[in-house]
């Protein structure tokens, strides 16, 4: 089962983290179809917010055709957002994994390291550029390459 952990200094509202953990969850393969999401008042006891944040939540996904409700039941997973080609013990994930692991060793913390995979997420995404770049990429030297330029 799901936990959801809430950051309250993100500036992201407390129900869209539990709409984007879920996501997260549902592609990743951690929820499958039928699976049963915490009731609200099991994620009130975990995470010490408003009830009807949660339920706001599972609004939300429910519109998006992601979970159903099923009364007496609990909120149930409809689809997965699950693709092989991220599964957890697929080579993609591997391969971040050991890229994470070099940025490490060559000194990046979780900030930067964030950073840099979201300055070239939107710079790759922003391009439509698709498939290899002929580089291997390495971590060794992502530390002196610094963030993408937002104007280019």
């Amino acid at each position: 089962m799901i936990e959801y952990r809430i950051e309250r200094r993100s500036g992201v509202s407390t129900y869209q983290q539990i709409v984007q953990q879920t996501k997260q969850a549902l592609r990743l393969g951690v929820l499958q179809p039928g699976d049963k999401l915490p009731t609200a008042r099991e994620v009130v006891e975990q995470t010490a917010i408003n009830p009807n944040t949660v339920l706001k939540a599972y609004r939300e996904l429910e519109r998006e055709g992601l979970v159903e409700p099923r009364p007496g039941l609990g909120t149930f997973v409809r689809r997965s957002l699950a693709r092989p080609e991220a599964a957890a013990d697929g080579p993609l994930r591997a391969g971040l994994v050991e890229w994470v692991d070099e940025a490490r060793t060559a000194g990046l913390d979780r900030e930067d390291i964030s950073a840099l995979m979201a300055s070239v997420l939107e710079q790759r995404f922003r391009s439509g550029v698709t498939g290899s770049t002929g580089t291997t990429g390495g971590a060794g030297n992502a530390k002196g390459t610094g963030p993408a330029d937002p104007a280019a």
